[in-house]
């Protein structure tokens, strides 16, 4: 083994990748202090190189085909400045080497890394060196002068390359310098290369390094988080449906609104991230431009509340609306407030994580929040709080789990009744299309009414009550003896009374609790138990 850069391969280093991105990223985490210092960088380059690891174990067995995955994968996943811009590093590669389904030479190797170095850069609105895109720039460099030896010797080369500029870093860029760390971006990179390096000669570190602070000078993190309180205060980021022709617009318009600008993809797909202080601009901007979806829009500087640290057993509930934060606390949660449709920063879910007690369970409140609760578990983990995920999805299994909550319990035995309670849950919930788009039960258009059912459009109509009978029918064809209903604050006033009365008409066996849920984004909440 080694010496070959194959379909196998490429799935082993992307494994490999992932695995130690996740054994580094809190120590990356911890160097974030540019653009802003929000201490997930190291996270989101692992949730990165994760969505791109899965699409290439699924792709076609061809190393065309697992090229195309990884890049495919990692550009529908990125996260982040820094994942973005890791997303072109694999698109650039596999446009090079996927072609032809070979092991490359050395040349080719090489002048696929420097064809990556020039999409990263091209992709990023004002580049800065002293990042990223510097050690990229740097390892493409190195790889052409180890291109004479053998394909081992080329990823070798970039690898030492990139730890080279990585040291440089600190001094390229101000801000990095006073807080005494090395670019966080570029760290995770140098993990991804080395790991590659790894797979093509077969010669596996115990550890990856990720080089540790120099130094805290606490004036200078306290001036580089004065800038950052000055910087735009959310991070917004979607995948685009668009024509190519549309992007060039696209990012002048962004490019006006804020900074840390970054596009990529083509051929009608597109990862969008920008930092800026009126979210719904940027956001307007993509509907100009095509169809936005997966929107995750994340504070960047979110006001510190801090809770006094406690002992014993706890849970901390996540959720966006105000109506549901004080349900769950009356179940006896700790509840971490977030932005609709976007996500807590990490530190402040890990910090409330920690103050909450000795033994704490996490409640997400939808699939986009998951990820971010087991990274935040993870980097509470070094405090020595015991802590478990559940792997809620929405917020009816988040009351499902507290329902059957016991502090009594063993911690073990609670974490599991809690996970049973909270997957014997179906959920489902309406929406209202803001605009058009291809559902996997046909075409919908802007104020058509989305009844969800497991996160999949079940059926569109155009009246909100006949949809939310027709959601409550389909999801208790299959059983149920409790039925869940949180109201929303555009539900139309007697919408939860109105299907009570359905209920009891054709289900009077089924019990129904009904709630106030205040969420802004869904009508209706629905759960089955």
């Amino acid at each position: 083994m080694g010496e070959v850069l194959d379909a196998a391969a490429v799935r082993r280093w992307s494994r490999l990748a992932a695995d130690a991105l996740g054994r580094t990223r809190a120590e990356i985490d911890s160097l974030n202090v540019f653009p802003v210092p929000d201490g997930d960088t190291g996270t989101n380059l692992h949730l990165t190189v994760l969505a791109a690891a899965e699409a290439a174990e699924q792709a076609d067995g061809d190393a065309a085909g697992v090229w195309r995955g990884l890049a495919q994968g990692a550009l529908l996943g990125a996260r982040g400045n820094s994942g973005v811009i890791l997303s072109q590093v694999f698109r650039g590669l596999a446009e090079i080497l996927g072609p032809g389904g070979a092991s490359p030479d050395p040349a080719r190797f090489a002048e696929a890394l420097g064809y990556a170095a020039v999409l990263a850069r091209n992709a990023v609105a004002h580049p800065v060196e002293g990042t990223i895109l510097s050690v990229l720039d740097a390892a493409s460099a190195a790889t052409g002068d180890g291109a004479a030896g053998g394909l081992a010797e080329a990823p070798r080369a970039a690898a030492a390359g990139a730890r080279q500029a990585l040291r440089r870093t600190t001094a390229q860029l101000d801000v990095l310098a006073r807080s005494g760390v090395v670019d966080a971006g570029g760290a995770g990179l140098c993990v991804v290369l080395d790991a590659l390096a790894a797979v093509i000669t077969d010669e596996y570190p115990e550890r990856y390094e990720v080089p540790a602070r120099t130094g805290t000078p606490p004036a200078g993190e306290r001036a580089a988080r004065r800038e950052a309180a000055a910087a735009p205060g959310y991070e917004v980021m979607y995948l685009l449906d668009a024509p190519d022709e549309a992007v060039p617009r696209l990012r002048e318009d962004l490019d006006r609104l804020g900074d840390s600008l970054v596009v990529v993809g083509g051929d009608g797909l597109w990862n969008v991230h920008v930092h800026v202080d009126d979210a719904g601009a940027a956001v307007e901007a993509g509907l100009r431009a095509g169809r936005p979806h997966r929107i995750r829009i994340t504070y960047l500087h979110a006001e510190e509340h801090p809770q006094a640290p406690c002992t014993g057993r706890a849970v901390v509930a996540v959720t966006a609306a105000g109506g549901l934060a004080e349900l769950f606390e009356s179940c006896g949660a700790r509840v971490v407030r977030h932005e609709p449709g976007a996500a807590p920063p990490l530190a402040v879910l890990a910090d409330a994580v920690v103050a909450a007690g000795d033994e704490v369970a996490v409640l997400p409140d939808e699939p986009g929040v998951l990820g971010l609760a087991e990274a935040a578990a993870e980097r509470a983990r070094d405090s020595g709080v015991r802590i478990a995920v559940v792997p809620t999805r929405a917020a009816v299994q988040c009351l499902a789990a507290l329902a059957v909550h016991d502090p009594l319990r063993r911690f073990h035995d609670d974490v599991i009744a809690m996970t049973r309670a909270a997957g014997a849950t179906r959920f489902g919930h309406l929406e209202v299309a803001a605009g058009e788009a291809m559902t996997s039960v046909g075409l919908c258009r802007p104020g058509d009414v989305l009844g969800l059912i497991e996160g999949d459009v079940a059926m569109i109509g155009t009246d909100l009550a006949e949809v939310a009978r027709q959601v409550l029918d389909r999801m208790l064809s299959g059983g149920g003896e409790l039925v869940t209903l949180i109201a929303g604050a555009q539900a139309p006033p007697g919408l939860a009374a109105a299907l009570e009365d359905h209920l009891r008409e054709r289900r009077p066996d089924v019990e129904v609790a009904v709630y106030d849920g205040r969420q802004d984004r869904c009508p209706l909440l629905v759960g089955v138990e």
